[in-house]
């Protein structure tokens, strides 16, 4: 008899990376294992159940892995957000802070519509910073964020905070950060 794992039994959690006192847990051993990334993706399929919406946008890069199955299973598009100068065509960007810092990511102009029902998807909400500046990126092209999906929470670091208002949805919520 085969024993079923969570998806949190395929999260590998290393000690002191980036740098001590930092617990990292890697979303790559969750997509390495054939289970755990079926898994992954029938879970994060289940939280669109019921969810009208038109299109997919994953931000770089993890966002991509998740985003790009559900939008096929789903037969939407799905659109990249990107890091300032990666992509080809003409661009609105957003600027937002980072730790030690600010970072700038963009889409194409023309891939979200006035009126178009956006799923943001990303594999972890931390201070909710990247997502935030993604979903200013979606409203300034006149789009509207119906659901924000993630794959790993860290609920210690209250990226909830920076997506109120939102519907904010994560397979695995960690307490801490």
């Amino acid at each position: 008899m085969k024993i079923l794992k969570k998806l949190e039994d395929y999260v590998v959690c290393i000690p002191d990376f980036p740098e001590p006192g930092i617990l990292f847990r890697d979303v790559t051993s969750i997509i390495q294992d054939p289970e755990g990334l079926k898994l992954s993706i029938h879970e994060l399929m289940k939280r669109l159940e019921g969810v009208e919406f038109d299109v997919v946008v994953g931000t770089e890069s993890r966002g991509f892995l998740f985003g790009m199955p559900l939008a096929y299973n789903k037969h939407k598009g799905f659109v990249p957000v990107r890091k300032k100068g990666k992509l080809p065509r003409k661009t609105v960007s957003q600027e937002y802070t980072l730790e030690y810092g600010t970072a700038i990511i963009e889409m194409h102009k023309d891939s979200i519509f006035p009126g178009q029902r956006v799923v943001l998807i990303d594999d972890l909400l931390a201070t909710g910073g990247t997502a935030a500046a993604t979903i200013k990126l979606v409203e300034k092209l006149g789009g509207k964020v119906v659901k924000a999906l993630f794959l790993m929470e860290l609920a210690g670091l209250e990226g909830r905070k920076n997506l109120a208002g939102y519907d904010v949805d994560s397979i695995i919520v960690y307490p801490d950060k």
